[in-house]
């Protein structure tokens, strides 16, 4: 008996939610097919059902990562009194650090979107770009200044976490994101 259209659907979404952490886990080269529908209780053969190549894959769970990654923002300054002091506390925490699988996309699958196609790297640009739109917001500056606080304070975060998550120390680990959060907040106040 055939499944339904509805089934097919909630089966290709649970095989990119799988391949979205995996990849923000082991990089976009790292999962190969066979995991990937292992992970998700399928056979290898089934793959093709669902997409028409890996590369189309990948760049579904890119997308999924990205998706993810911007609901979590959300939640973390949702409601908050100070959401600059949310979302760099959410972001730079120890929690994060700790799990790639499931944390922001921009630092797991960075050096992978430099070497993508061009739907990877535009997804990649695109979650950059909302990053910077909601760094400006959140640190009150707009025009030329603005924006170039906002990109130097994303980079500092994105650039704490991926260091505190290679070092494989956890007093220096737990020193660069506190570091990176003291050096945020200074600078929302330059």
């Amino acid at each position: 008996m055939g499944h339904s259209q509805k089934d097919k659907e909630k089966t290709h979404a649970a095989i990119v939610e799988i391949a979205a952490q995996k990849m923000r886990e082991s990089g976009t080269e790292g999962p190969g097919v066979a995991e990937i529908m292992k992970a998700a209780g399928l056979t290898h053969g089934g793959f093709y059902k669902h997409f028409d190549s890996r590369d189309d894959l990948v760049a579904e769970a890119v997308e999924a990562a990205i998706a993810q990654g911007e609901a979590g923002y959300k939640s973390a300054t949702e409601g908050a009194a100070d959401p600059l002091a949310a979302f760099v506390d959410w972001y730079l925490s120890p929690a994060h650090r700790d799990q790639p699988g499931t944390g922001c996309a921009v630092v797991a699958l960075g050096a992978d979107a430099a070497r993508a196609d061009e739907r990877v790297r535009a997804v990649y640009r695109g979650q950059v770009e909302r990053y910077i739109a909601q760094m400006e917001e959140l640190l009150g500056g707009k025009g030329e200044d603005g924006r170039r606080r906002a990109i130097a304070a994303v980079s500092e975060m994105v650039g704490a976490l991926l260091i505190a998550r290679a070092v494989g120390d956890e007093d220096l680990s737990e020193e660069v994101l506190s570091a990176a959060r003291t050096g945020v907040a200074a600078g929302s106040s330059a």
